[in-house]
Order: structure tokens, then sequence, then C-alpha cells
């Protein structure tokens, strides 16, 4: 996999902060890029992937990590 291009820690938003910061943080990088955000909850486990690929963008990676939280990789797709 190529390297991560931005990390985003959300994991003490809630939604649906959780993919407005995803969407701002998203919106600055090149398209290709990739973005990992560190999450936490399932309410954002849920809706931060979905909202993710509704507008586009691809679902990369999806893992749960030791601390409880997950980390997601989404490639920047589009504009």
């Amino acid at each position: 996999m190529s390297e991560v291009t931005a990390t985003l820690d959300i994991t003490r938003e809630v939604c649906p902060m959780t993919y407005v910061r995803t969407k701002l943080r998203l919106e600055v990088l090149e398209s290709g890029a990739l973005l990992e955000v560190l999450l936490r909850g399932t309410e954002p486990l849920k809706n931060v992937p979905r909202s993710a690929r509704e507008e586009g963008h691809e679902v990369v990676s999806l893992e749960p990590r030791e601390d409880g939280t997950h980390r997601l990789v989404l490639r920047k797709q589009g504009r």
C-alpha cells in the first residue's frame, strides 16, 4: 500500500463532526492521496466510511487497534 499522506485523529469527536472534520481534511488533499483517520465509537465507525464512499472516496482499509480505536484509510478521489 502507498504511504499515508495525512493523519486525522477524530477519537474525541462526536457525530456529525466526525465526518465534517474528515471531509474538510480530504478537501485539501490531492486526488489519490491517502488519509489515515483514527476513530472511536460505533457511530463514527459506521458513518465515516459510509459517508466517504457516498462522496466517491475509496475505503482502502478499516482495522481495529489495540487501544479500542479503529484505523481507517481513505483514498481521495476526484478533485
